[in-house]
């Protein structure tokens, strides 16, 4: 590709930009600049009006993030429109530090914001700040089956270089399965949740649940919420947060922010079984005798394919 078609589409810069790092806070690993300032993250206080939208990396975040929005929004598009997804609903331990020093931080973003505010986090249960308990806030948990979610985590970690080099699939597929990406295992993550769901008002949500009745769904958490719209609102809600309008929806899609699309999209299929794709036999396999192992403590199970 010609430099000026490089510089064009953004890809130089993108070149330039070096790797981030993941360190540890108490055995999880964080990015970096999350364990640089872990202090204020774990004093963050909350309001008993907050709402925390909390998952796994690539299991459905910011689908769900839409929904909420839209339905506090009373389905009404374009005051959900009014800023991308990061600006509405700030992301609590994510900060990125950048060259001239200035540094966008979700903890100051949330800080700033006026309530009733909701919070995004892909904190495991036992590292969410300790006041979100204790101001007893609604949860919303969405949780999708390990094999899309190792995929989708794969890809994204190609194109976004806030976070390591993933490496090749083989090298990715080992350490995912050995929990060694950020924030952590898999399986820690979801039964974590799991199990706090029965002392806490925490609404879990499954993305497998999300893409075969939608509607259902969605009318959960307008329950949760405390709302109640109408079918003709729901239908709308519905519609606007398919994944083919949000893929092509500049405020939900990550187009203005600073990822390289043309590696791979972020949001790349929203199917369930794409792993079958990128699985190798032995991978499925051996997969399926660490699933076994690592799942025999739970009641907690998931939809692999359709």
């Amino acid at each position: 590709m010609a430099k000026d078609k490089v510089e064009e589409t953004g890809e130089l810069e993108w070149a330039l930009l070096p790797r981030g790092e993941i360190s540890q806070v108490e055995g999880i690993f964080l990015e970096k600049n999350t364990c640089n300032i872990w202090d204020k993250i774990w004093n963050f206080q909350a309001k008993p009006d907050d709402l925390v939208i909390a998952s796994y990396p690539k299991a459905g975040t910011t689908w769900t993030q839409e929904i909420v929005d839209l339905i506090q929004n009373n389905g009404d598009i374009e005051k959900s429109r009014w800023a991308s997804i990061p600006l509405r609903q700030p992301f609590l331990e994510w900060t990125i530090w950048e060259i001239s020093q200035n540094n966008f931080s979700g903890l100051n973003q949330a800080n700033a914001m006026p309530s009733p505010r909701t919070l995004k986090t892909h904190l495991p249960v036992q590292l969410l700040p300790p006041s979100f308990w204790e101001k007893n806030c609604k949860i919303i948990y969405v949780a999708r089956n390990a094999k899309d979610t190792m995929v989708s985590y794969y890809h994204f970690q190609r194109m976004n270089k806030t976070l390591p080099d993933p490496g090749s699939w083989d090298e990715y597929f080992k350490t995912f399965l050995a929990g060694k990406v950020a924030w952590g295992s898999w399986y820690d993550h979801v039964k974590g949740w799991w199990r706090k769901k029965d002392s806490h008002p925490i609404l879990y949500l499954f993305y497998e649940e999300m893409i075969t009745d939608p509607k259902r769904e969605i009318r959960k958490v307008m329950e949760f919420l405390g709302k109640d719209l109408t079918e003709e609102v729901l239908d709308k809600i519905v519609y606007n947060t398919s994944f083919d309008v949000m893929k092509n929806n500049p405020m939900t899609n990550y187009t203005n922010v600073r990822m390289n699309h043309n590696i791979s999209p972020f949001m790349r299929k929203g199917v369930i079984g794409d792993w079958k794709n990128q699985f190798t036999e032995t991978q499925n396999k051996q997969f399926n005798e660490d699933y076994e192992k690592n799942m025999a403590d739970t009641s907690l199970s998931f939809c692999m394919e359709l």
